[in-house]
């Protein structure tokens, strides 16, 4: 891989552990993906931020980072483990919440935003179309590429934090434009009526399409939570991180239509539905935020559970970024929610936070959510926001 004199000079460590540590990581990366040069990037997106997937040894290496390490362009965090105030009221331990904010002091010494979110989109990490970026959170990495127009891979956690030091990301896949056609026809001849339909057709699509860039038309509309919902969904159960839906999605109409084709019917949402959802009727656990909610699906929790209370042993987590939060109070809908008894979980989601042996049953509007709290051995159900808030009061799910 061809190196500036600049970019030699980083590796040759000229300035300082942290970035020639990155230069490494960098070059190691492109060489194995045949890559030509580094290219600048605007933003970056750091996963690997919560201690329960870090670990000692994850912690030891950002600290190592953070002695000279110093982002040089806009960087923000995916979810911790916990909510990083309120951390007492979701049950996390002392201990647990001593090393995640070990994590945190470690990042911000890096000149990380401690923004904790899923969806950096919504909190002024707004790449413009075309630009190129390293992003980490599957969903975010989807959602840039197939929403924004933007230009990123999937990166590791190590490697997005690379790119924060240096300014500069491997040019390969899907930074480069032969690399982003379509290779497989998706039409969709199913209605999408709820939220979580999006979710049942990501993965519907992913298990059809498999690891390959869908070309979707039979949409007509599709809102920014939908979107948020399908992305986080498609890549979770099987395609590459980007996608192309007619009429909708940037560069749709420069796209040639693959001859490969697949179709989604109403009984592949239902399959959907039947092998996400579970066989229970009783849920103790009721999560929406993953991704993490924008404001408009928490004034719609709110409007739904005004004047209800949450069921006496049913949990119910609101998880969001703390900006998105900051809004919800201003509007009065944070008052709301828990004065019904909800809890609102900032700055991680359930993908993220030691919930195993804690909870029995998981009812969501997400179909990412359930795939990782099975992970953490709950039993899962799939529905309607409404449906999940009818959960949250009667401890029920209601076919």
């Amino acid at each position: 891989m061809e190196l500036t004199t600049q970019e030699q000079a980083m590796l040759n460590g000229e300035e300082g552990y942290a970035v020639r540590k990155s230069m490494e990581i960098l070059v190691v990366l492109g060489e194995i993906f045949e890559a030509k040069n580094l290219i600048d990037v605007s933003s970056v997106q750091v996963a690997g931020v919560s201690y329960h997937n870090l670990g000692d040894a994850g912690l030891e290496f950002l600290a190592s980072l953070a002695k000279d390490g110093k982002t040089k362009v806009l960087t923000t965090l995916n979810p911790a483990g916990m909510d990083l105030e309120n951390w007492r009221q979701l049950g996390i331990s002392e201990e647990f919440a001593k090393k995640q904010n070990l994590v945190i002091d470690a990042f911000q010494r890096m000149g990380i935003l401690v923004s904790c979110t899923c969806t950096p989109y919504l909190i002024g990490n707004l790449p413009l179309y075309g630009e190129h970026v390293a992003w980490s959170e599957s969903s975010a990495v989807t959602f840039a590429n197939a929403v924004l127009g933007a230009r990123t891979n999937r990166e590791g956690g190590p490697s997005a934090l690379a790119a924060a030091f240096v300014g500069k990301t491997p040019c390969y896949g899907l930074h480069l434009n032969e690399n982003r056609a379509p290779d497989i026809h998706v039409k969709i001849e199913t209605k999408l009526g709820q939220l979580s339909d999006w979710g049942a057709l990501g993965y519907a699509l992913g298990k059809k399409a498999e690891n390959k860039i869908p070309y979707i038309t039979g949409i007509k509309t599709a809102q920014l939570d939908e979107l948020k919902n399908f992305c986080a969904s498609t890549v979770t159960y099987g395609t590459k991180p980007l996608f192309y839906i007619k009429n909708i999605t940037p560069d749709a109409e420069q796209q040639t239509i693959p001859k490969e084709t697949i179709t989604i019917e109403d009984c592949d949402i239902k399959n959907a539905y039947d092998n996400i959802n579970d066989n229970i009727d009783d849920i103790d656990f009721i999560c929406v935020g993953c991704p993490h909610c924008s404001i408009k699906e928490i004034q719609e929790i709110a409007d739904l559970i005004q004047n209800k209370k949450v069921k006496q042993g049913v949990e119910l987590w609101v998880a969001t970024s703390r900006t998105v939060k900051q809004l919800a109070d201003k509007r009065g809908y944070t008052t709301t929610i828990e004065n019904a008894g909800g809890k609102f979980a900032c700055d991680t989601c359930m993908a993220v936070a030691p919930l195993k042996g804690r909870f029995n049953a998981l009812a969501t509007t997400s179909a990412k959510g359930c795939f990782y709290s099975r992970q953490n051995l709950m039993k899962t159900k799939m529905g309607s926001m409404k449906k999940c808030i009818e959960a949250a009061v009667s401890g029920k799910w209601n076919n």
